[in-house]
């Protein structure tokens, strides 16, 4: 899913890539697909590698699932890295939101001839378990949720990542910023006035790609390396 970035960010930094529930080498399972179950499973799988912490970056469906890892389990979350992901369902544009209102398992047999499928063949344990993840993707994506109020109290440095051209409006974006406490002051020449969050929006980059462009990784590292 991430392209040339997998490896642009390897250059410099261990990368774990996961496949959340149902998706890709994970199994399906009938449990109901929820962000916050997932962002258990994340919680869980950084406690079973070893690690006390560790940065996660999610995109779209992960950055939901990224954000409540952050929020359940801060612990374990040195930093956060939100690619083209709202804090509230509203928050994408009205055509994005009427998209997940239409999806269904119905969309299961038209899906197989697009690049995602194709992806999902080639590492999915039971390939035929592809209309259960449609299924699932379809239920998760319409539950409304607002977590608004509990993104001010997330304790670690927090980047937010979308292209002008997203799904989110990037006045969601500067809002959620906003939350962070970022965007509020002149930052001042001697650099006091700056949170520890930053918000990055990539020229001619849209939902659908900016996954994979390079500009993804250049603008995340220097965040990762605390700079």
């Amino acid at each position: 899913m991430f392209g040339p970035n997998l490896e642009l960010l390897a250059a410099g930094h261990q990368v774990i890539g996961v496949d959340l529930q149902s998706h890709g080498r994970s199994p399906a399972t009938d449990r109901p697909m929820r962000f916050e179950a997932m962002a258990d499973d994340i919680a869980d799988l950084i406690r079973s590698l070893g690690f006390e912490r560790a940065a996660i970056m999610g995109f779209s469906l992960g950055g939901g699932v990224a954000l409540r890892t952050a929020i359940q389990h801060p612990d374990v979350v040195e930093r956060l890295v939100l690619v083209s992901t709202v804090f509230k369902r509203q928050g994408w544009y009205p055509e994005m939101v009427a998209a997940m209102d239409a999806m269904g398992p119905e969309i299961a047999d038209g899906l197989m001839q697009s690049p995602m499928y194709q992806a999902y063949r080639r590492v999915a344990p039971r390939v035929e378990d592809w209309p259960v993840l449609v299924r699932q993707v379809s239920e998760v994506v319409k539950i409304d949720y607002d977590w608004s109020a509990e993104i001010p109290g997330l304790p670690m440095p927090v980047m937010l990542v979308i292209g002008d051209a997203d799904g989110i409006p990037t006045s969601h974006a500067v809002g959620f910023f906003g939350l962070l406490g970022g965007g509020q002051r002149d930052a001042g020449w001697d650099r006091s006035g700056m949170t520890l969050h930053r918000l990055a929006i990539l020229p001619g980059v849209t939902h659908y790609d900016i996954n994979v462009v390079p500009a993804l990784s250049a603008a995340v590292i220097p965040f990762l390396d605390g700079t």
